[in-house]
């Protein structure tokens, strides 16, 4: 790395005897978390040389699958603000939004 400011994030996996995540923790010094409790984590990575998004999902077998629903849909409205954010394409992002509303409807998630 060119210079010394870097920043850590780390993620600890509690496995069963099947190797199944029974517990997760991450940890974010920078952000003031430290060793604290999730029950999903998706990750993205955009490998630039290979032209494609390695990826790791995962979520602890007591995850409930109501809580599950309602992640899913709060990372789809954060990715189309982040899409409008990196690519100033503002129709496209209205357009994802629009499958998110979709999508929080069909589940039932907007009250």
């Amino acid at each position: 790395m060119p210079n010394n400011n870097t920043s850590e994030i780390k993620f600890l996996i509690g496995l069963d005897d099947n190797r199944v995540p029974e517990k997760l923790m991450w940890t974010a010094k920078d952000g003031g978390i430290e060793l604290e409790e999730a029950k999903a984590i998706m990750l993205s990575i955009w490998d630039s040389k290979a032209k494609e998004t390695m990826r790791i999902d995962l979520w602890t077998k007591d995850m409930p699958v109501d809580e599950m629903k309602i992640f899913f849909h709060q990372t789809l409205v954060a990715m189309s603000d982040t899409f409008k954010r990196a690519t100033d394409d503002e129709k496209m992002a209205d357009t994802m939004k629009d499958f998110c509303d979709y999508f929080a409807e069909k589940l039932d998630l907007k009250k």
